[in-house]
């Protein structure tokens, strides 16, 4: 046990590091983040329900029209996996995640073989990386989650190439499988490229080595490994795709919708795709903070020259301070950047020091190429539509690589490889002679300030005019403009010295021990307080105690306007739009049943109604969707409702069925329809039934809701002749099942999003019931995915006790 003293030892302070930083949650605060508020208004019919009537819903109407809650929490039987994350974050969020980052990249520098002090280090200068930080303020946790895990898989991975196959596996298993239950893939897909990227490396080393049998071995326990992970997480990677293939990820049916021919994909366009691009230029940012800035809302204070220009123009400073703190200093490409994406000036230095003293015969040089190649990948990635012809060659030829928006996400590859490779540096560096140690040093600390001389010079050459700052005159004014345009000059300079003094300082560190005058605990201990000063330092302007607010207000992210309280008054089962919004905001998700909503995936063929009919002013699309009440904004900017009174309610009867070619034509035939008597559908919708397209007109008929939930709707028709029924209600063709009278029958699709029945002469009950069968399937392979796991932690357990049963009786 004396072993794992000292990592007991560390992983409480890695505990009470995440507390103090995020120290607002000791006193029951947290974060408000704008993502996570918009997945609250989307989820809140769901999370009701479950507390209500006690079961899953794995269906909601509250967004979209309605749409399945896969994406939103959904909750799968079997998922010890999702249990045993729990369990590890243990912590308030946000310092849970905060936590998990330094402990899932401690793990791996410990495989790695690095001293656990200064592996301490590494975790600390990985997990207060800025990037790493923001995505915590903004609310991208499910981001910030699966990075967390990114560490302990590759330590697994690494382990088994270590040839320790079945306590390597055992990781790689659990640790993936965390990965997968954190539910980004594109963060997933961005860690298999690193994996990929890996492997062939070890290929490379295998065939040079003569090696292959072991590549091979070791290749074997990880592919049992990744299928272990994957049956942990059939639930959710099953139904993840299957709904992927619904919405905008998926492929479109549609050619030419309004006759001008539409440019086919199976994935996301290419301008979506690179929207956020990282400059070329901006790439610096990585070593100095604020070089371009640092964000769209950047908050200096009293350190401005916005601020001293207004204070002498008599405005008083406390009103400056609350208008004009915080400014669009930012001057890149991106449209919206939260904070620049900084690994550190001190984990830069320690970076270039490794390049230099890793050499050729070292244990850790092996993990060199591949690190440097990891950095340079994800660094050229994240330029997008700044370096073009690598881009479009991913986003056409590499699978998969046109599912994910936000190319310059990919940094995230950097932001774990640099640090990585840092420490195995610095791990090398401790062990050299004091000349060579010297020398090194020397050089990392010339070719850093090499760097800061070269951007101080080309200040001169640089206007500091961002895209966006025409837009911002109109705000501030010229003169204001031309303020902020000298505060971001001397932001720029600014942090150069910044970075410069820290250079000097990290390597004042390291020169000290070299010559015995610092003790190697003294120089770790200038390292992390540097770490703190640095990473730390710059984290807390974006994400601070003033970026908490109270567990209510956590709990209760939107208020109630007079007009969603009038709306609610009304108990029947309608929907609600704001065109202010459209189809991306989840505010109104929360109160009521609606045709917005906030997802990166929205259901494609209500995104493509709203596209070419909603957006061109068809108002008889809003009455299908049974849209009753209108929010729009007074001239006091106060939202008001006004009711639809041609809304056309849950269901009803039609006497026209208009059989067209394609969804083109179903497309094009919405503009000038009604829904009231006729519905559009395909030949191919229809296809194998002998369904009539003329109905008599029944002026007796009825047919009316009875009862609701959200994954179960109930409706009594009456009719003295066979009819066919439109159903206000989107139409999903997987796990929705549609009885008459407790006999099965087919749900059509039919006006493109919605649902229609067949419906017999006479009195019925119809009920429709959410059965998805993916999570059925999903379950039963998360149970096997659960009994592989047992027994290949048993089989582990038996062989430790084996072995310990050995040695005892050597001993």
């Amino acid at each position: 046990m004396k072993r794992f003293v000292p990592h007991f030892i560390v992983i409480g302070l890695f505990a009470v590091i995440a507390l103090t930083f995020f120290y607002p949650v000791l006193q029951g605060k947290g974060i408000f983040q704008s993502d996570i508020a918009q997945y609250m208004g989307m989820a809140k019919e769901r999370n009701d329900y479950r507390i209500t009537a006690e079961q899953e819903s794995y269906w909601t109407n509250s967004a979209f029209g309605g749409m399945p809650t896969y994406q939103l929490g959904a909750q799968y039987p079997y998922d010890t996996i999702k249990q045993l994350d729990r369990v590890l974050r243990f912590l308030p969020r946000p310092a849970d995640y905060l936590f998990l980052y330094f402990v899932g990249f401690y793990l791996l520098l410990l495989v790695l073989k690095v001293n656990y002090r200064n592996a301490f280090l590494g975790a600390v200068a990985f997990g207060l990386s800025t990037y790493l930080i923001i995505i915590l303020g903004v609310g991208h946790n499910a981001k910030a989650h699966a990075i967390a895990y990114f560490a302990p898989v590759l330590a697994g991975i690494l382990l088994v190439f270590q040839r320790k196959y079945l306590w390597g596996g055992l990781l790689t298993a659990i640790a993936l499988a965390l990965e997968l239950c954190a539910n980004h893939f594109q963060m997933t897909y961005y860690l298999l490229l690193l994996v990929l990227l890996l492997g062939g490396i070890f290929l490379f080393q295998a065939i040079k080595e003569k090696q292959l049998q072991a590549f091979g071995k070791a290749v074997g326990v990880l592919l049992v490994a990744a299928t272990t992970s994957v049956l942990l997480n059939a639930s959710l990677l099953l139904s993840t795709n299957e709904y992927a293939q619904w919405s905008t990820r998926g492929k479109s049916t549609l050619i030419s919708p309004n006759g001008q021919k539409k440019e086919k994909s199976n994935g996301l366009s290419k301008e979506y795709i690179t929207e956020y691009s990282y400059g070329i230029g901006e790439s610096f940012n990585l070593v100095v903070p604020r070089l371009l800035g640092g964000s769209n809302h950047e908050n200096l204070g009293k350190d401005s020259k916005t601020y001293e220009y207004l204070v002498g123009t008599g405005a008083p400073p406390f009103q400056v301070l609350e208008h004009f703190s915080s400014l669009p200093t930012y001057w890149g490409t991106q449209p919206i950047v939260a904070a620049p994406a900084y690994i550190g000036a001190v984990v830069f230095f320690l970076f270039v020091l490794a390049i230099l003293v890793l050499k050729k015969g070292e244990p850790m040089y092996r993990y060199k190429s591949w690190l440097i190649a990891g950095s340079v990948l994800a660094l050229v990635l994240s330029w997008g539509k700044n370096f073009a012809p690598v881009t479009n060659f991913m986003i056409d030829y590499f699978p998969l690589y046109d599912k994910f928006r936000a190319v310059s996400s990919i940094q995230v590859l950097l932001e774990l490889c640099v640090p990585i490779l840092a420490l195995l540096g610095l791990q090398s560096f401790l062990k050299l002679p004091a000349q060579e140690a010297k020398k090194k040093l020397l050089k990392s600390l010339y070719l850093c300030l090499g760097l800061v001389i070269a951007l101080l010079i080309g200040k001169g050459f640089l206007d500091f005019a961002g895209a966006n700052d025409a837009v911002y005159a109109q705000y501030y004014g010229e003169k204001v403009m031309e303020l902020i345009v000298e505060d971001r000059k001397s932001l720029y300079t600014a942090d150069l010295l910044r970075s410069t003094v820290l250079f000097l300082l990290s390597a004042l560190a390291l020169l000290l021990y070299t010559y015995k005058k610092l003790p190697l605990w003294g120089a770790q201990i200038a390292l992390l307080g540097l770490l703190f000063f640095d990473l730390g330092g710059v984290a807390k302007r974006y994400v601070n105690k003033d970026s908490f607010v109270s567990a209510y207000q956590l709990n209760h992210p939107f208020e109630a306007t007079p007009a969603d309280k009038e709306i609610l008054q009304d108990r029947s089962i309608y929907r609600v739009y704001e065109p202010q919004v459209g189809l991306n905001g989840a505010r109104t998700s929360y109160f009521h049943h609606s045709v917005g909503g906030y997802h990166a995936a929205k259901p494609r063929r209500l995104q493509e109604l709203f596209d070419y009919q909603v957006a061109k002013g068809n108002m008889e699309v809003l009455n299908m969707l049974n849209v009753k009440y209108i929010l729009l904004k007074n001239e006091q900017g106060q939202l008001h409702p006004v009711q639809n009174e041609e809304a056309l309610g849950n269901a009803w009867f039609i006497t026209d069925l208009r059989l067209l070619k394609n969804d083109d034509e179903i497309m094009q035939g919405l503009t000038d329809f009604q829904a009231r008597t006729e519905a559009l559908t395909t030949f191919k919708d229809l296809q194998g039934t002998s369904i009539p397209s003329h109905y008599a007109a029944d002026s007796t008929a009825t047919i009316a809701l009875q009862s609701y939930r959200p994954d179960e709707l109930v409706y009594e028709s009456h009719r003295q002749k066979d009819g066919f029924a439109v159903f206000s209600e989107m139409y999903y063709p997987h796990g929705w099942k549609a009885t008459i009278d407790g006999k099965e029958v087919p749900i059509y699709r039919v006006d493109y999003t919605l649902r229609g029945l067949s419906v017999p002469a006479g009195k019925h009950e119809i009920r429709f019931r959410f059965v998805p069968e993916v999570v059925k399937t999903g379950s039963t392979l998360s149970l096997l995915g659960n009994g592989l796991l047992l027994l290949w932690g048993g089989i582990g357990l038996f062989r430790f006790k084996k072995r310990k049963d050995t040695s005892e009786e050597v001993g």
